[in-house]
């Protein structure tokens, strides 16, 4: 049965959603694909719908390939495997949680670790019956802060999560390429671009994770490159650490007046006018910037820590939070508010410094204040710095590192910058936006030890299974081929994914066009092939035309005005290309013309298991 304009669930509109910003939140809600029922959360109406079935089926073949198998768990979940692994409270804000009638404790799953882990180890117990992969296609509910940019970040969306569980790290290993295969193939299949990047693990945990990022300005994540072939988040690059100094020469620290200096500019300034240097001026590379933040951590305690860095540099409060140095599970930092501060007054606003010398250090846990001090990369022993001497208007000039003062600990917190030189030597990094669309960790044993996942070995000693975990935002993607297929007047989706393969448009009041239309629509159908037809009596040919442009199917159809000549249109929608077929063959013609088109992307290479 072909889809029919005329009684399909669908209204397309003119108007854009008010909170829409990106291209693919404005299309898929004016074509009718998606409804907002709230912040975050969306509502499928038949031909997103569709889409989304296919791209599942793309997923689920890939994944049975690759030898997994496909489970389904429910998306609402006790909370108790959550507490074993220490996740219940490491999620902090970021989930919902709930109760029953008996005031037991549940949530939402935002992800399926735990009982993946408890299967297994409910039904296996040897190593003989590894490796095992599972996976499953499972809505997921995370509270995000700040929902935006439609299926790109919601509330609850659709995820395709995987877990492998094998006996050692070599296991691991294999389980790892073949998922990562698995996930090029899927990517080209949608015929959407990506790049794997390296990345860090988080909250989730593990030894090595690669991200698969969707290119885009509209993406949260940025992402380095280089011409040498180096790709990773840029949470995930790490810095290329200068020597240490030698400092038996350097000059002994001494403070200096600096009224008005509390910006990195206006020091700058004052140094080169007052204390100038006879080899080169003073940049703000000379400074060392002392910025105070707040970590956030899962239970809502608030740590304020210091980030010492050159002051050519800013704060990456993302880059740094997802480290895993500034605490276990989902933190958050954020920069100090004025009532943080007042809780340190050995803290001197625009005057902030470690301290003149060892035994009178100010930060770090074993300085008057007892606040962490977490240096950059750069600061090596023997570097020389201009920073605050914590007194009004005062800076220290000539303060060395290790001879002077100390960190707590390196962190990678700066900004990375293009021309940064990349950490394998491969060039100077090129920076990009990006959307995760997928990732892929080896999370290792923590789940296994947490959740007590053991078999026994064939030494019949037992031995903690090891894990990888794989996930697809489904949804998500389907956001981005929204993205990557679309112009200016619509959707234009690849001929694997459109609704319909072809969208045939009957204009006029001619019973003839209609007739010719249902003729077209039949053969279409009997050849296999699925019609949107667009048989509504009473809207003119420009709101069908409109339509047909807007809802995206890969091949349009035109029966109207031409049929006085004996001939209808074919017209390729992501070219705009038109040919004229005569009535006697179109109905071939247009099965041709969608054969060639799934021909095309039936023949991509894929990657072999």
């Amino acid at each position: 049965m072909p889809l029919r304009m005329s009684t399909l669930f669908v209204r397309t509109l003119k108007e854009e959603p008010a909170d829409a910003d990106v291209k693919s939140h404005k299309l898929l809600h004016r074509a009718s694909y998606i409804r907002r029922s709230a912040p975050g959360i969306y509502t499928w109406l038949p031909l997103g719908l569709r889409v989304l079935d296919k791209i599942e089926a793309i997923v689920r073949d890939e994944m049975n390939k690759a030898g997994s198998q496909e489970v389904h768990f429910p998306a609402l979940l006790p909370a108790e495997p959550y507490e074993k692994s220490g996740r219940w409270e490491a999620f902090g804000e970021g989930i919902f949680r709930l109760k029953d009638r008996k005031k037991a404790d549940y949530l939402l799953a935002p992800t399926h670790e735990e009982v993946f882990t408890l299967l297994v180890k409910d039904l296996y117990s040897s190593y003989k019956d590894l490796p095992a992969n599972l996976y499953q296609i499972q809505t997921k509910y995370r509270d995000e802060a700040r929902p935006r940019a439609g299926l790109l970040r919601g509330r609850e969306f659709i995820m395709k999560d995987a877990y492998s569980f094998d006996i050692d790290d070599a296991g691991l290993d294999v389980a790892y390429e073949k998922m990562r295969k698995a996930y090029i193939n899927v990517y080209n299949r949608l015929q959407l671009p990506f790049v794997m990047v390296e990345a860090t693990p988080g909250a989730m945990g593990g030894s090595g994770t690669h991200e698969f990022l969707y290119p885009s300005e509209v993406g949260e994540d940025t992402y380095v490159r280089t011409d040498g072939g180096y790709a990773a988040n840029v949470e995930a690059v790490t810095t290329v650490v200068p020597e240490d100094i030698d400092y038996s020469d350097a000059p002994a620290a001494h403070v200096e007046d600096s009224p008005g200096t509390t910006t990195i500019a206006t020091l700058v300034e004052f140094a080169n006018t007052h204390h100038p240097r006879e080899d080169r001026p003073w940049t703000a590379a000379d400074t060392l910037k002392n910025v105070v933040c707040t970590v956030v951590h899962p239970d809502g305690k608030r740590e304020v820590v210091v980030i010492g860095l050159p002051g050519d540099r800013e704060v990456d409060l993302g880059r740094a939070a997802g480290t895993g140095m500034l605490g276990s599970g989902e933190v958050d930092l954020v920069a100090a508010t004025d009532e943080d501060l007042e809780n340190h007054p050995g803290l001197v606003k625009g005057f902030i410094g470690p301290g003149n010398s060892l035994d009178q250090a100010v930060l770090g846990l074993e300085g008057s204040t007892k606040i962490r001090y977490l240096l950059d990369p750069r600061v090596v022993n023997g570097t020389r710095w201009i920073t605050g001497a914590n007194e009004p208007d005062k800076h220290v000039f000539d303060l060395v590192a290790g001879r002077d003062f100390v960190g707590d600990e390196f962190i990678e917190a700066a900004e990375v910058v293009a021309g940064d030189p990349a950490p394998d030597g491969s060039g100077e990094l090129q920076l990009a936006r990006g959307v995760e669309v997928g990732q892929i960790f080896k999370l290792g044993t923590r789940y296994a030890e947490a959740l007590g996942l053991s078999v026994l070995d064939e030494n019949g000693k037992a031995r903690v299974v090891t894990m990888g975990s794989y996930g697809i935002g489904v949804s998500r993607v389907m956001a981005c081929i929204a993205e990557e297929h679309a112009d200016d007047k619509g959707l234009v989706w690849p001929a694997n994914l459109a609704p319909a393969d072809v969208h045939i448009v009957a204009t006029g009041k001619d019973a003839q066009v209609f007739d010719v239309a249902e003729e077209l629509t039949a053969q279409v159908e009997k050849a296999g092939y699925t019609v949107l037809l667009d048989d509504r009596p009473k809207v003119s040919p420009g709101m069908k035309f409109g339509d047909a442009e807007l809802l995206g199917m890969p091949t349009v159809v035109v029966v109207g005005r031409g049929l006085k000549d004996g001939v209808v249109e074919l017209r390729d929608r992501a070219t705009g290309e038109a040919t004229n077929l005569p009535v006697e063959t179109a109905g071939q013609k247009i099965i041709d013309a969608i054969a060639q088109k799934l021909d095309a992307i039936n023949s991509i290479e894929l990657l072999g298991q």
